[in-house]
C-alpha cells in the first residue's frame, strides 16, 4: 500500500501505476548507467591499447615512457567507476530490502575505495612527471618556469 493512498490523495490504482512508472523509469536510468560505465571502459581499453600499439610500431622510440597511457586510462576506470556507483544506487532506490542495503553499502565501500586509491595513483603519477618535467619547462634562469601551471601554483 502506497503512503499517497493512505493519505486519501489518490486511488490504489493510481498509487500501483505511479509505483510501477517509478520502478520502471529506475530500471531504465540503472541500465543506462551501467551501459555508460561500460561504454567508457570500453572507450578508454581501445584509446590505451591503440596508443600503446602506436608507440611500440617498429622504427618508433620503444624506451618512450607508457606512463601517460596508463593516466588516461586510469581516467576512463575512474569514470566508470562512478556510473557504475550510481547505476548501484539507482537500484537500491525503489523499496529497498535490508540485504539489498547491505549489498549497496559493500559495493559502494569497494567501488569507493577501489575509485579514491585510482584517483592517489593518477595524482602521485602527474605529480612525478610534473616534477620530471620542471627542469624542462624553465628558460635556463635558475629554474623558474616561464608559465607555471595552476597545479604548481596552488602548492
Amino acid at each position: 500500500m502506497s503512503v499517497l493512498s493512505l493519505l486519501g490523495l489518490v486511488s490504489m490504482q493510481e498509487a500501483d501505476f505511479a509505483e510501477e512508472w517509478l520502478r520502471f523509469a529506475t530500471l531504465a536510468l540503472t541500465r543506462a548507467a551501467e551501459a555508460i560505465g561500460a561504454l567508457v571502459i570500453a572507450t578508454g581499453m581501445l584509446r590505451a591499447m591503440f596508443a600503446w600499439l602506436a608507440q611500440n610500431l617498429p622504427g618508433r622510440d620503444r624506451d618512450a615512457s607508457t606512463e601517460s597511457i596508463r593516466l588516461g586510462l586510469g581516467r576512463s576506470l575512474g569514470l566508470a567507476l562512478e556510473f557504475l556507483l550510481a547505476a548501484d544506487i539507482l537500484a537500491t532506490a525503489v523499496a529497498p530490502s535490508w540485504d539489498a542495503i547491505g549489498k549497496l553499502a559493500a559495493i559502494a565501500t569497494i567501488r569507493t575505495l577501489l575509485n579514491y586509491f585510482l584517483g592517489w595513483e593518477l595524482h602521485e603519477e602527474e605529480r612525478r612527471r610534473e616534477a620530471r618535467e620542471m627542469p624542462t619547462a624553465g628558460s635556463g634562469d635558475g629554474g623558474v618556469e616561464d608559465n607555471p601551471s595552476p597545479r604548481s601554483a596552488r602548492r
